[in-house]
Order: structure tokens, then C-alpha cells, then sequence
């Protein structure tokens, strides 16, 4: 059994004045980076988000695999209601066997990790949120 796989071509039409060839395209959703920028910071209370001035969302600067300690056996860097200080290690992104530490650009308290040791994770996606001291 043979199979082929065809990648699907944008569809094409011919503008009957010209007789030139038109391409329709269609726009692509916001990327992460700007999804991110929109989102608004939170804090969980129950199970409803509910906005605050103070808090912040520390994002995954790249695409990779999220760690929360250095090692397996070590102990995680900050775990919630952990204390910050600005420039921190959070975490490790790890990207094409590189290891990216995740620092933290802010002073405050770790109100939630939203992600687990070992997950992938995307561009732009919320990792941390943390409540910013004054």
C-alpha cells in the first residue's frame, strides 16, 4: 500500500479583465508574543481568575521543555508562596539540548506555577504568576 500526502494549495482564481492569476490568503491569528501581551495579570481565588494591579505573568521567552530544578533529584528553584527577588533563576526552558535559565523580572511572591516539571511548553505561554511587591 502507497500512500502520498498532498499539501493543501491556497485557493486560486483568474481575474477575468487581466486574465492574471489571484491569490486569496487568509489571515493568520494573533502570534503568542501578542496573545501574551493582551492577557491581563490574575490571581486564582477558588477556581475564578480575577484581575489584580499587582500581579504579574512571566512568560516562556522560547519553545522547549519546562524545568523546575536544576537536576531531577534537586530541589525546585521557587515553589508557590516562595519569595523573589528580581533576577532569580524560575526555571529552565530547555531548547535543542541547550538549557535557558528563566529569570525573574520582578520582586515579589510566587502566587502560582501554572506549568509541571518536564512539560513542553510554546512561546509566549504564562508560566509563573507572581504577586509584585511595592
Amino acid at each position: 500500500m502507497r500512500l502520498s500526502l498532498k499539501k493543501k494549495q491556497p485557493r486560486k482564481q483568474t481575474d477575468p479583465e487581466t486574465q492574471s492569476t489571484l491569490v486569496q490568503l487568509q489571515k493568520q491569528s494573533e502570534s503568542p508574543q501578542e496573545q501574551s501581551k493582551q492577557m491581563s495579570p490574575v490571581e486564582l481565588t477558588g477556581t475564578e481568575l480575577t484581575k489584580t494591579e499587582h500581579t504579574k505573568t512571566v512568560v516562556s521567552p522560547l519553545v522547549g521543555i519546562f524545568y523546575a530544578a536544576p537536576a531531577e533529584d534537586a530541589e525546585p528553584f521557587v515553589q508557590e508562596g516562595d519569595g523573589i527577588e528580581k533576577g532569580q533563576t524560575l526555571g529552565i526552558v530547555e531548547a535543542m539540548k541547550l538549557m535557558n535559565e528563566l529569570e525573574s523580572d520582578y520582586c515579589g511572591t510566587v502566587k502560582q506555577i501554572l506549568v509541571s516539571n518536564g512539560e513542553m511548553v510554546e512561546y509566549g505561554q504564562p508560566l509563573f504568576i507572581v504577586e509584585e511587591q511595592n
